[in-house]
């Protein structure tokens, strides 16, 4: 994984919040209507905001990668849609939007024309919930899904929609929605990797998993941000189980050749690291479990 120096230098909390109640969310506590803002702890710049967003919850590459070392396709891996109904909070519905929004990119990768379209209805139907719905565009995502061609269009205006729905959602003082979203998205991509994992001992999959140490330290300081609601500590803890094992987790990095880049009209030069995970069989086994009891858990009604 190559890392952009320059990142160090951005400050990393932001402005989201959740809830979590004896690992399910609860639909009787802390379920804000959408059209109430609510304000962040602290606050960090736009551009330093994006790219933790960004990094946190892309799972096409990891679906990509999983797909690439010869893992059959497997429903079981999947979220169900039978009862999405049943997500009636905004908070269960911005959560499980993030949820089936990985699964879907799981789905891309693997051309599975039929389930798309389950997923597209019940990712139409959350983000309507949260009214958010107007950047979704269901009828061009489900005419591609069906006419079997053209899965890259397909994906684009996958990943197009999340991001509009993220920029929305914080512009209108709801990131605390987009959090759950973005949480949703994180756990997701990580159930469907330490899945295959189990099966699979590819080091580049391990790796992978491994990096993601660091994009847990960044949803971390996501939730943190609204670390005075009490539903959000419970959210924390539940996810800190994850994290107690990633932090056995050791990463080091390396000193890449620097490169010239061109910023805003100006020429920079910065320095590439590469980083190296080290993660023994034993603390890929104990994330592997504790990241399925979790990832259940908080889609459980």
């Amino acid at each position: 994984m190559i890392r952009n120096s320059l990142l160090l230098l951005l400050s990393l909390p932001l402005l989201f919040g959740c809830q979590s109640k004896k690992g399910k969310w609860s639909d009787t506590e802390f379920d804000v209507p959408d059209s109430i803002e609510i304000a962040a702890d602290f606050k960090i710049s736009e551009e330093a905001l994006e790219e933790i967003v960004q990094n946190v919850s892309s799972p096409i590459e990891m679906s990509a990668l999983i797909k690439e070392i010869g893992t059959p396709f497997s429903v079981d891996y999947l979220a169900t849609t039978d009862f999405v109904e049943r997500y009636n909070t905004s908070f269960q519905m911005a959560y499980m939007l993030g949820v089936f929004g990985a699964d879907l990119g799981y789905l891309n990768i693997y051309d599975k024309n039929t389930q798309i379209v389950d997923y597209l209805t019940s990712i139409s139907k959350l983000a309507d919930g949260i009214k958010v719905g107007q950047f979704f565009d269901f009828s061009s995502l489900k005419r591609l899904a069906t006419s079997r061609e053209n899965i890259d269009s397909l994906m684009y205006i996958s990943v197009s929609s999340f991001n509009k729905m993220d920029s929305y959602l914080r512009e209108t003082k709801r990131g605390h929605l987009s959090a759950l979203m973005i949480t949703g998205i994180w756990i997701e991509g990580m159930y469907l990797a330490t899945q295959v994992a189990q099966d699979n001992s590819d080091p580049v999959l391990q790796t992978r998993i491994g990096e993601q140490k660091l994009n847990m330290n960044n949803l971390f300081l996501i939730l943190n941000a609204y670390q005075s609601q009490p539903q959000i500590q419970e959210l924390v803890e539940t996810l800190n189980q994850i994290k107690v094992e990633f932090d056995k987790v050791e990463i080091t990095y390396e000193m890449g050749d620097p490169e010239t880049v061109e910023q805003d009209g100006m020429i920079m030069i910065v320095q590439n690291e590469r980083s190296i995970v080290h993660i023994t069989e034993e603390q890929m086994n104990s994330i592997i479990k504790i990241t399925e009891e979790v990832r259940n858990k908080l889609i459980e009604l």
